[in-house]
This record gives structure tokens, sequence and C-alpha cells, in this order.
């Protein structure tokens, strides 16, 4: 296994819940972009078969079974596996990771990646990998972080570099050069034409994640994803530092609710198979 694949298996292994209640809420608000970019807008896709890949807690997958599809959805973590499986009853949810699916050759109608590709070692090999599965003249939709990005989405990152932390030894640097591509819309609608896939199109997704300073915080405090790895594998003087710096950045975005409004951007593509 590619290295930055496995560190990806450390960081999620047994964090579905908390994942779900903290950074989880965050990726939901892209969810019904998503499933109109992939061609089933809300009530008229009854008996479409769409592929959730890396459904997490089943958040697009349910969405879905709402409008009428016929969900099968697959993530590379079992925790995530079995609490999409309690959330989301009429889907299927299986087990798989990308770059291999266990799907016959043009098994769905529509194909959908809610933040996946930035969790894979080889996008250019995942995305041929979601076109194999993809029936001619199917939609895939997809959604990624933009790079850089929004104020808010550096809030974390910039608490751990006021407080002086380092990376810890042994975390992936990135993708290697071969593999990585601009996280912008240009970029990402380029990769998917480089795929093969016809009228790629792509375009920014603003909005501002409201959300309690105690809990944006949870998340990194459970080592969720990359920036959630960095704080936890800090001694704990310096974990402490980083809360310190960031209640004192997260000011910056405070409401009069006490509330935190966090500015994000992430980049929604879609292309025909």
């Amino acid at each position: 296994m590619d290295a930055f694949d496995a560190f990806e298996r450390v960081t999620w292994d047994s964090r579905a819940e908390p994942y779900a209640r903290t950074f989880g809420r965050l990726c939901a608000r892209t969810a019904p972009a998503l499933l109109d970019a992939a061609g089933l807008p809300d009530g008229t896709a009854p008996g479409l078969r769409l592929l959730d890949v890396g459904t997490g807690p089943g958040t697009v997958a349910a969405a879905a079974c709402a409008r009428g599809a016929r969900v099968t959805a697959v993530d590379a973590e079992p925790s995530m596996v079995a609490l999409a499986a309690r959330n989301v009853p009429r889907a299927d949810v299986q087990q798989a990771t990308l770059p291999r699916l266990p799907f016959a050759d043009g098994a769905f109608d529509a194909v959908v990646g809610n933040f996946v590709l930035n969790h894979v070692a080889r996008p250019r090999t995942a995305l041929a990998e979601l076109a194999r599965v993809t029936a001619p003249g199917g939609r895939i939709a997809l959604t990624i972080w933009a790079s850089p990005g929004a104020p808010g989405q550096a809030l974390l990152g910039r608490a751990v570099e006021a407080a002086g932390a380092s990376r810890p030894a042994g975390m992936p640097g990135g993708l290697a050069a071969e593999e990585d591509f601009p996280r912008t819309a240009d970029g990402l609608a380029a990769l998917l034409r480089e795929a093969g896939l016809a009228d790629a199109a792509c375009a920014p997704q603003h909005w501002d994640h409201v959300v309690d300073p105690d809990d944006w915080w949870a998340g990194a405090a459970a080592g969720i994803a990359f920036i959630g790895q960095v704080v936890t594998r800090q001694p704990p003087a310096v974990v402490a530092r980083i809360r310190g710096a960031y209640d004192d950045l997260a000011g910056g975005f405070r409401r009069p609710d006490g509330l935190l409004a966090l500015p994000h951007t992430a980049l929604l593509v879609h292309a025909t198979a």
C-alpha cells in the first residue's frame, strides 16, 4: 500500500462517530448540489442506480435514497461502513477501497464522491475506476476542497503554526508530484478530462460553516483528518499551546451569539462517462 493511502487508513481508523459529530457536518453541506450535478434533481430519480464512494456516515447516500435512487454506498473504513449501514438502511453499504471497486463495468447510472478524491494517493487511477463502473452516458460528480482554501479552512492550521508546532515524523508530505494536480476549478476539470470523461465542468461552492468553537476543536482533538493527526501527535504541552492559539484566532470568526462563522470553499465537478 502506498504510504499516503496507509496513512489515510490510520487517520480514519474507528473515527466514524466523532467525524459525524464534527467535520462531517461541514462536509454534509455540499450533498444536495452534488446530487443535482450527478443528474438527480430532487424527486425525479426513481430507480436510478447510484454509487456513493467514500460514503462516510452515509449523508449523501441518505439524500440520494430520499430522491428515489437505488443506492450502493462504499467506504474504506469499517466504522464508517457500520455507521452508514445504520443511518441508511435502504442503501446497500459495503466496504471497498479505491482504486479497486467490486462492481462490474457500467454497473451504475451515476457515481458521486463527496470529498473523497483528496484522500487517495492516485487520483487519476481512482477516476479511471469511477469511470469504469459508470454506464456510458452516466454522470460522475465529485467534490474536493479548494487550495488555497478560504479563511475558515485555515483556522486550525494557523493555530498549529502560531503554537510553533512542527509536523510529526512519519506523516506524508502529500501526493507524489506526478499524481498531484491544481486544486482549482480549472485544475479539477482538467483532471476529469484527462481521465477521458466528457463535458467536465467545475464550479466553486462558497459558504460559512456556523459551528460552536468547542465542537470545531473537537474534530482536531479526536485526530480526524490530516490536521487532527498533526494536533494529536504532539506532546500534551504543545497541544495545549495549539488550543490556546486556536481560541485566540477563533475570535476573528466569532458571531455575537458566540458561534463561529468559518468561510469555506469547495470545488464541485461533474462530467459524463
